[in-house]
């Protein structure tokens, strides 16, 4: 064991880079880093197996700042150690980080965001975190990863005790105790306080403890500014049949006198204060023993297995046309009768996904009957996991399982994927690979009523396309949302090949194929499936079927209408304002969800032309249940009269 008193000065010692950054930075949450200056330090020194100049290794353990707000004692650390920064293990713009580069912490071009994030150039973590609650799920993922690729890595989250008050915590909890991921290690950080005053008597150590033997784990309550308590309680890893929660007490602010007094949360001291911060860490740590150099540096991980299943590149492997899919999963009754649900065409195109790419790896929410993700299930169970009903957990379980190289389907009903979309704003700030499939989505499962649809998803998803990667061309975030059977299979081939968050809407009707077998669908792209110069009809998904039948009335009026499948966002521009411009410059588009999606998108693209005409029709009610799908549409607006009637009214032609 290495002597106590070398614990004690590397934390203060790192106590100071903490300070003096945070206070330079003039931000900063100062004391609740403090609180874990022991366990970082018996972590990232002693305990995890880690090459610091290789951050990227498939085999080494990982850290993960759940409490995302502590991180820099954690930037401490790994400026100590000369870790590795970078985008990317072959960019050339990797270097070793220094203790100088501490005093940037929060500055713009620095790789030290104020709360983790591996995007910006800090790859010891996995994920985004900072938005309390997700990081023991994220672990998860890890774990999954690392058990189907044969590594016995151990992933160690850092939770706070406030933090624990969210559910997802303990969806974590249960999914990790369902999975049996042992290699998973949970330290709860109990510093007793939280950001406005102390923590609840129910996030008390003794609390949180109970609670998570209650649900199947190991608990070991220490004291987390004792070295020999934190290293009796980390050995236990990796040898018990259940995962490990290490549940320490701490002091908000240790090693800073100033600091526990009163609340300092996010509050930094003045950079005149260094000193006397500096001598108070001095002063706590001023006991005999050897010095700080001799403590040891982290083990190396072991090597990566050669026998490693190789990753095809998802832009080069062969797909079966859709017919041969089709007949080959047992649909093909529905070639014959020309008629599938998108649904059920994606857990096809999801199951060929996973034959031909080893990486594909697949998230329910106990609806896999449902979302038909039950196809892949069947074929690859060792690259499913059901998370039940909690589908924050599982987005951020994705997350994890796409840091680790996987490419991650994770499926629920549009509606219940809404619960976790703080969930999935974290993770496009990851950059993950992550796709996400929502079911059931708009007002075509009349019956089952409003709180089973998904009316909110498209403009919330359509923000994010909106948004540039880090090339400033590529979108963070691209939609997709087949109209028929066709294109679910073709659009599920795209989002395996694009490098990112992507999202497809899918409906639960069976609807008419509109395409051929071998339509081709790109990102961005649309299909003009009728012309006419009167106007456009601009829609997606299950609303094309609906806007065919519009079309069928506006022709018996003498209208002749271009109908436009757009497909994906975010739109190819200028190809939309050649086809509206061909449509006679007038647009209406139509939409069974509510707005800001597919109408804001239009209309944004003819405000910058400035020479088109749009109009949106969508969900201005809330719907309710119908025993049809078309009462549905009509009570909410948007049934083929409905739509005919506003086109006529967007020509300035009566009734």
């Amino acid at each position: 064991m290495t002597p106590p008193s070398a614990i004690h000065r590397k934390a203060a010692d790192l106590g100071k880079a903490v300070v003096r950054m945070t206070a330079l930075a003039e931000s900063g949450h100062t004391s609740s880093a403090l609180s874990l200056a022991h366990i970082v330090t018996h972590l990232m020194y002693e305990r995890m197996r880690y090459d610091p100049a290789d951050p990227w290794s498939p085999t080494a353990d990982r850290l993960v700042v759940s409490q995302g707000h502590a991180v820099p004692i954690v930037y401490a650390a790994y400026a100590d150690l000369g870790g590795t920064v970078g985008r990317a293990r072959d960019r050339s713009d990797r270097r070793s980080l220094t203790l100088a580069d501490l005093d940037q912490l929060r500055a713009r071009d620095s790789v030290l965001d104020g709360h983790p994030n591996p995007a910006e150039g800090f790859p010891f973590f996995d994920a985004a975190t900072g938005s309390l609650g997700q990081g023991l799920s994220v672990a998860a993922g890890v774990a999954l990863a690392a058990r189907h690729d044969g590594t016995d890595r151990r992933v160690y989250v850092l939770i706070g005790d406030g933090e624990s008050r969210e559910g997802q915590i303990w969806e974590a909890v249960d999914f990790i105790v369902d999975h049996g991921l042992t290699h998973v290690c949970a330290v709860f950080n109990c510093n007793g306080q939280g950001q406005a005053a102390d923590v609840s008597p129910q996030q008390s150590p003794e609390k949180i403890a109970a609670k998570l033997a209650a649900f199947g784990w190991q608990v070991e309550s220490i004291d987390g500014h004792d070295p020999a308590a934190i290293e009796a309680a980390f050995d236990k890893i990796g040898s018990l049949e259940r995962p490990l929660a290490v549940v320490a007490r701490t002091v908000k602010g240790w090693g800073v006198a100033a600091l526990q007094d009163g609340n300092w949360h996010g509050k930094p001291p003045a950079a005149a204060d260094i000193p006397s911060a500096n001598e108070s860490l001095d002063k706590t740590v001023a006991v005999p023993g050897p010095a700080a150099g001799e403590l040891g540096r982290p083990p190396l991980p072991a090597q990566p297995r050669e026998t490693a299943v190789p990753r095809p590149d998802p832009r080069e492997v062969q797909w079966p046309t859709f017919a041969e899919a089709m007949r080959s999963n047992g649909f093909g009754g529905a070639l014959e009768k020309g008629k599938l649900a998108t649904r059920k065409a994606y857990g096809v195109a999801l199951k060929t996904a996973g034959d031909l790419l080893p990486q594909v790896a697949c998230l329910d929410g106990d609806v896999s009957n449902s979302t038909y993700s039950q196809i892949f299930t069947a074929a690859h169970p060792e690259r499913s996991f059901e998370c039940k009903i909690a589908e924050q957990n599982m987005v951020s379980v994705g997350v994890g399982l796409s840091a680790a190289g996987f490419i991650p389907f994770a499926n629920s009903f549009a509606k219940f994927i809404s619960r976790a979309y703080d969930q999935v704003e974290m993770a496009v700030i990851s950059r993950a690979n992550l796709k996400l499939v929502g079911s059931h989505s708009g007002v075509s499962l009349g019956p089952d009523g409003p709180s089973q649809m998904g009316l909110v998803d498209v403009a919330f998803f359509r923000a994010f396309s909106t948004v540039l990667g880090d090339d400033r061309q590529t979108p963070l975030c691209r939609f997709y949302h087949p109209a028929d059977a066709v294109a679910a299979y073709a659009l599920t081939r795209l989002m395996t090949r694009d490098q990112g968050m992507c999202y497809m809407r899918t409906h639960r009707p069976g609807t008419p194929f509109i395409y051929d077998a071998d339509a081709q669908f790109e990102p961005g792209g649309f299909h003009v499936l009728s012309s006419g110069d009167d106007l456009a009809l601009v829609t997606a998904g299950y609303m094309v079927h609906i806007a065919r039948e519009s079309l069928d009335l506006l022709a018996r009026q003498g209208i002749r209408a271009t109908l436009i499948d757009a497909y994906s966002f975010p739109l190819d521009e200028p190809k939309m304002l050649e086809a509206l411009a061909r449509a006679g410059g007038r647009a209406l588009v139509v939409e069974d969800n509510y707005g800001g999606g597919l109408g804001s998108a239009i209309a944004e693209i003819a405000a910058r032309d400035g020479h088109l005409r749009v109009a949106a029709l969508f969900c201005r009610r809330i719907p309710k249940s119908t025993r049809q799908a078309t009462q549905t549409l009509d009570y909410c607006g948007i049934g083929p009269a409905q739509i005919a009637d506003h086109a006529r009214a967007l020509l300035g032609r009566p009734a």
